[in-house]
């Protein structure tokens, strides 16, 4: 029996009456519908109402869109539903990477670079009343991987940093700010990420620690989310091989699953070693993790059978449906697996207060984008960014001391789908660069190869300081976020260093010593959003003082990155 009257749901009697009288009523296609939390990129009525009372879905979750038109999506979603809906949203350092116009806060490791749990509570604060007002209920956020492997290309500054202590405080501030203000948090990824190189939106990741570190690290991040709180946890396309084996001693190689249909993770661990009552959403079932190690056929259904509540969106929308009807119809996901996973779909609801009133958004504008918002993102910018390490002198970068700078600008693209670095900043920066009085040339490569470059005495004698501006972030589908140096030969890499007073500001990846080890002068800001430009401006014509403390080994362990 599932005690709803438990944290993290709370429910009273009269909540508890609702989930069980509205469970009663549902025939076994509308309880297969709940389990499902789709996706709309779109307010089209036709489509959002084929979602509701077509296949009677639990969720939906909003891609990028205008403030209005989210609105109107989520009035047309909750309107047209006969059971409230759960409107999710990815909220990973601002309502922004969901509705156009709303405030970016900083990213987790920018929040955890103030070394503040005020700041914590304020930034997800802002997100949580952004949210709200447009009527988003449930964050897919705080991310509570520990970044323990600087070469993963997934986590970085989505995390709050390498530190587990600090990520359980930050992680459990995170889920109380949000959930205060009416908003459901999602911890993720359990089993936990950050510790394999690899992607898990590419493949099933390995989470190789023994059952002892895991224990002394995620295990303890997890369950302080869980004491404070946190209603859902989301699970990925990772595996965690020492504490499956420890579960289930006979466990073959090739049985052991990535958690999110891995029985012995969801049930033996998180539900009865942590203690975790609340609702298990899994990841995203479009990611390759998953295909990777079972028919799609089979996957399905095992992911609610396993001990998932809810499927994380679709790769075809009917074919998975039928799916999860064969696994019901089959056996693979019996009824009464079937019925708890709705129970605590339906008291997620009700611990929102869905079954007494259904927010129609009216007024997000009034909310969203506030000026007050504004200064909680300004503050997190100011006190974040992080001076790694300083050449004596170099600083402050002004027009009197430095005419002339010559900018390597490193920078590549987002995705269609709002992640990766943002487009324009370099050429935002140097706009503050030449309204400050500086002659700024961009270089380009060029020249020729042994025998044909450039002289040397074309920089040196005509520049005075040389500033790198790297904007290379983390998105799904790559699988490094490194440095590739321009031909021909690495034209662009930091060669005089020794000659012209040299500073590396990185806009995203806080690990770009590895591939400029000797760079004298090195800044991490941990985002590129307007506030952190002008922050770094202010500090590097020393204007203000870096405070940021960082929250990872931005020498990623090596001797030549402390040069």
């Amino acid at each position: 029996m599932i005690d709803l009257t438990a944290s993290p749901f709370s429910l009273d009697d009269d909540a508890v009456s609702w989930v069980h009288e509205t469970r009663g009523r549902m025939t076994t296609e509308e309880k297969i519908g709940q389990l499902f939390c789709l996706i709309t990129y779109t307010n089209d009525p036709g489509y959002l109402g084929y979602l509701t009372r077509g296949l009677h879905v639990g969720g939906v979750m909003l891609r990028t869109m205008g403030i209005d038109e989210a609105t109107e999506a989520v009035a047309t979603l909750q309107q047209t539903s006969d059971v409230p809906l759960l409107i999710s949203a990815n909220l990973e350092g601002g309502a922004d990477q969901t509705l156009i116009g709303a405030t970016h806060v900083g990213s987790n490791m920018a929040i955890a670079a103030t070394d503040s749990v005020d700041r914590v509570r304020e930034a997800a604060g802002v997100i949580a009343r952004e949210a709200r007002a447009a009527g988003i209920n449930w964050a897919f956020t705080p991310v509570v991987d520990i970044d323990l492997n600087f070469r993963n290309p997934i986590t970085n500054t989505r995390t709050f940093g390498a530190d587990a202590e600090k990520v359980a405080a930050f992680g459990a501030a995170y889920v109380e700010a949000l959930q205060s203000e009416g908003v459901a948090a999602s911890v993720k990824h359990f089993p936990g990420d950050g510790v394999d190189e690899r992607d898990q939106h590419l493949l099933a990741s390995v989470n190789t620690m023994s059952v002892d570190e895991w224990d002394q690290s995620f295990g303890v991040v997890y369950r302080r989310s869980i004491e404070a709180g946190a209603k859902t946890v989301m699970v990925g396309h990772i595996m965690l091989p020492e504490y499956s084996r420890a579960l289930r001693p006979s466990i073959a190689d090739r049985d052991i699953m990535p958690g999110l249909v891995a029985e012995e993770l969801l049930n033996d661990l998180l539900r009865d070693r942590l203690g975790f009552n609340g609702l298990i959403v899994s990841d995203s079932t479009t990611m390759a993790g998953m295909a990777t190690v079972l028919p799609r056929r089979e996957a399905v259904p095992r992911v609610i059978a396993a001990g998932c509540d809810m499927f994380l969106f679709t790769k075809n929308l009917e074919e998975d449906f039928e799916f999860m009807r064969e696994g019901v119809a089959n056996g693979v996901l019996s009824q009464s697996r079937l019925d708890d996973a709705v129970t605590r779909i339906l008291a997620l609801k009700a611990s929102l207060g869905l079954h007494r009133e259904v927010p129609i958004p009216d007024a997000p504008h009034s909310e969203i984008g506030r000026p007050a918002n504004a200064a909680i993102a300004a503050r997190v910018a100011d006190e974040s960014i992080t001076l790694v390490k300083e050449e004596p002198g170099v600083l402050p970068i002004t027009a009197a001391r430095y005419p002339r700078v010559l900018v390597y600008a490193i920078d590549a693209g987002g995705s269609a789908i709002g992640q990766g670095a943002k487009a324009g900043v370099v050429d935002a920066l140097v706009t503050k660069l030449q309204e400050a009085g500086h002659d700024v040339t961009r270089f380009v490569p060029g020249g020729g190869w042994e025998g044909m470059a450039a002289p040397t005495a074309d920089v040196i004698d005509h520049q005075d300081l040389i500033l790198y501006v790297a904007n290379l972030s983390t998105k799904s589908n790559q699988t490094v976020v490194r440095i590739e140096w321009a031909e021909p030969m690495g034209a662009d890499v930091p060669a005089y260093i020794p000659a012209v007073p040299t500073v590396f500001v990185s806009l995203e990846n806080p690990y770009h010593l590895l591939d400029a080890p000797r760079v004298r002068t090195y800044v991490n800001t941990y985002g590129s959003s307007p506030e952190v430009l002008d922050a770094v401006i202010a500090k590097l014509q020393g204007e203000a003082e870096f405070t940021g403390t960082s929250p990872v080994d931005a020498f990623v362990g090596r001797w030549d990155t402390r040069l």
